[in-house]
């Protein structure tokens, strides 16, 4: 596909559709929504950094450092609902989907546009009722992101703000999943088939699936926790009645899908980027295709996984042990396909390479202690100890937020039409990379060690371990103002990128950069097979 197209300058990209703050709040065009998450997924993982970052400094030595028990578990709580629920969650397919599933597929937007707008409003909605909860009644709660029973209906602390916060920004994921599934079902461009489809929308497509059919379950289950706490009624309180061991289950039936809500799309955006920086097609497309759908199938059967040790049955836990091994496959079907469509390619090491090896490496680690989770006699030993933690976010962070970091280098030149400094963007790389590293792989040995993971304080024997993993995240953090600061003073300063900087072959990349309103000047066609079949 191939049209003739009209540069549009940089500066006068955000002065489509019109001008002043209004003309961003009512837009219904979906790559200013795509920014609009984007800035304000931006403030809030920055918050979720420093919340990070304090409890770490409060961990670099047994007893209390800056804060006290209570406060350092308010902290962990908040940290956790930040950074799942708006950041990793939402993350890739509310920015970069938002922005270029309707380019990936030759269309002028999505499938619904006012559905769109109001998504992120319940987003945003979400985000301040979460964060709300730091300044009104008790603080924010306590329990940890999972608001596990029944100490989530014993609290006094603000967990019914906090869950019914989660329960709206579960309304934004579903209407999202809503929209893109649409989409994809019906505006692609004429002569564009299912496999033709750029990679990235088959992860969105998975991933969307999970999003619309597992969403709702957290939502009931966050109404029962809030029923609970006003009404009195017994659903999770053995004193009451209840079943505590009922939470975790509703609780992981959500959740354990959402992890792959998670990684699916950084999964997609890795697919995108590995070809072209290796200058060869994609190998084994159907194959890396049909294993995004084999992993959202599969993930909806794994929960009991992270219930080994709350008295199930041994017939179930074997079952549930298999099942996690057999989600592994179709995760090592992609990465084995990355590193085939690597092997013998022109390699340019530019960024956007950089970031998605270093998710190859990261999601290695992550999925290989996932297994060392899944198998029971290992499980039972570092059952809650950091070693979960450390295996948390390698595949969390070090999958879906390098996955997020790649596709933001890989595209930025598209959405805005001007180039970032590669140098520097190489150099912040390396020192995230290190930082991660150094804060997170302690974790591993701390939690073999016997480390609870949670813990406010520790025994001094833990104390070394714990040192490193502090430094690290000083380095963390250090990379990561060094890469956005390198992006906000591309986007403001930046050379002009070109139409299409990386060489890619979809069909975002023929358009101008930035797109224009309507994203085409004329209606595409595809023509070309970007994939191998």
């Amino acid at each position: 596909m191939s049209t003739e197209q009209t540069a549009i300058p940089a500066e006068n990209f955000f002065n489509q559709g019109g001008k002043g703050i209004m003309s961003w709040l009512t837009t219904t065009d979906h790559k200013r929504i795509g920014l609009l998450y984007m800035y304000s997924i931006a403030i809030f993982f920055s918050v979720a950094v420093i919340i990070g970052l304090m409890m770490r400094l409060e961990l670099i030595a047994p007893g209390k450092t800056i804060m006290e028990a209570n406060t350092y578990n308010k902290m962990f709580t908040l940290h956790g609902v930040i950074m799942i629920f708006l950041f990793i969650i939402p993350g890739i397919p509310a920015v970069f989907g938002n922005f270029f599933l309707p380019l990936f597929l030759g269309a002028d937007d999505v499938a619904f546009p006012r559905l769109n707008l109001m998504s992120w409003y319940l987003y945003i909605i979400g985000a301040l009722i979460a964060l709300s909860t730091l300044v009104f009644g008790e603080g924010s709660a306590d329990t940890g992101w999972t608001f596990y029973a029944p100490y989530s209906v014993k609290t006094g602390t603000n967990v019914s703000t906090s869950v019914f916060a989660a329960f709206v920004l579960g309304f934004s994921s579903i209407l999202t999943g809503l929209n893109f599934l649409t989409t994809i079902h019906r505006m692609r461009a004429p002569g564009m088939g299912w496999f033709d489809m750029p990679l990235y929308l088959w992860s969105t497509y998975a991933t969307s699936w999970i999003q619309i059919l597992a969403t709702p379950i957290i939502g009931i289950t966050l109404l029962m926790i809030v029923a609970e706490r006003v009404l009195g009624v017994g659903l999770f309180d053995p004193s009451l009645g209840g079943d505590p061991i009922l939470y975790q289950h509703l609780f992981w039936i959500y959740s354990h899908p959402a992890v792959y809500i998670m990684i699916l799309p950084a999964m997609g955006v890795i697919s995108e980027i590995i070809p072209v920086f290796s200058r060869r097609r994609i190998f084994g497309y159907k194959a890396i295709a049909f294993s995004s759908l084999a992993i959202a199938f599969v993930g909806y059967l794994v929960w009991g996984h992270h219930m080994f040790t709350s008295g199930m049955s041994g017939p179930a836990r074997i079952i549930f042990s298999i099942l996690t091994f057999l989600v592994a496959i179709p995760s090592a079907i992609k990465v084995f396909n990355w590193l085939a469509t690597l092997n013998k390619g022109s390699i340019d090491l530019q960024p956007p390479l950089l970031y998605s090896m270093g998710f190859i490496f990261l999601f290695l680690i992550g999925g290989l202690t996932g297994l060392v989770n899944g198998a029971l006699a290992t499980n039972t030993h570092i059952h809650d100890t950091a070693f979960i933690v450390g295996h948390f976010h390698y595949v969390m962070f070090g999958g879906t937020g390098f996955g997020f970091f790649a596709a933001m280098h890989y595209w930025f030149p598209k959405m805005y039409g001007r180039m970032y400094n590669i140098k520097r963007a190489k150099i912040a790389f390396w020192v995230t990379f290190i930082g991660f590293n150094t804060l997170y792989f302690p974790m591993f040995i701390l939690g073999l060690q016997g480390m609870p993971r949670r813990y406010y304080d520790y025994l001094p024997e833990f104390q070394d371990w714990q040192v490193v993993s502090t430094v690290g995240s000083w380095i963390l953090v250090t990379g990561l103002i060094m890469m956005f600061t390198n992006i906000i003073r591309g986007a403001r300063k930046g050379k002009p990128a070109g139409d299409n900087p990386w060489n890619g072959y979809t069909m975002e990349w023929q358009t101008t950069s930035p797109p224009p309103l309507e994203n085409f000047h004329e209606k595409p066609v595809y023509k070309e097979i970007s994939y191998d079949k």
